[in-house]
């Protein structure tokens, strides 16, 4: 695990960073709360869509029925050195009623289909409304990436733009 020589990313490469980790990355947790018991955490396979976390569980798991109840929810990548937290509502599927596509993909993943399982699964889908990712002590400042559900790295029409440039213009027109 690196521990140091962390050099400051800028916005589009902590983005950049992130959604290839998201892309790669088998390991998921996923935090959930119950109102008479607190929280509950647990790790999960996940699949990334492009847009939102797909991740399955057993459809009477504490996390379901957590996830139900209440659906706020958060998710961690399995590294402390490299952060990536993710917020968001959890949409439940049972194995049923999932759209093909995703469970097609989680299958394909991971080599294991949970529609072929005799127990009742049930698919979680997140999509994150926010998304914070720091390397180190360096990244603290700056870390969201995701506010209210838009990628702060891109305008309205998906393009990329550069706001640490666009906030440098602004500091030196000010100054």
């Amino acid at each position: 695990m690196q521990t140091t020589g962390s050099t400051r990313r800028d916005l589009r490469e902590r983005t950049r960073d992130t959604l290839e980790r998201l892309d790669r990355e088998r390991d998921i947790w996923l935090a959930t709360a119950h109102p008479g018991h607190g929280p509950h955490q647990v790790p999960l396979w996940f699949w990334w869509d492009g847009e939102s976390v797909w991740m399955c569980t057993g459809e009477t798991s504490a996390t379901a029925r957590n996830a139900r109840a209440e659906p706020r929810v958060r998710l961690a990548l399995p590294d402390t050195f490299d952060v990536v937290v993710l917020r968001g509502e959890a949409e439940c599927f049972p194995a049923p009623d999932v759209p093909a596509e995703a469970a097609d993909a989680f299958a394909g993943k991971f080599g294991w289909d949970p529609r072929a399982e005799d127990g009742p699964f049930l698919y979680i889908r997140v999509v994150p409304r926010t998304v914070l990712a720091w390397r180190g002590e360096p990244e603290l400042r700056g870390r969201v990436i995701v506010r209210d559900g838009e990628w702060l790295d891109r305008d309205r029409g998906g393009a990329w733009v550069d706001r640490d440039r666009d906030r440098e213009r602004v500091d030196r027109d000010r100054g």
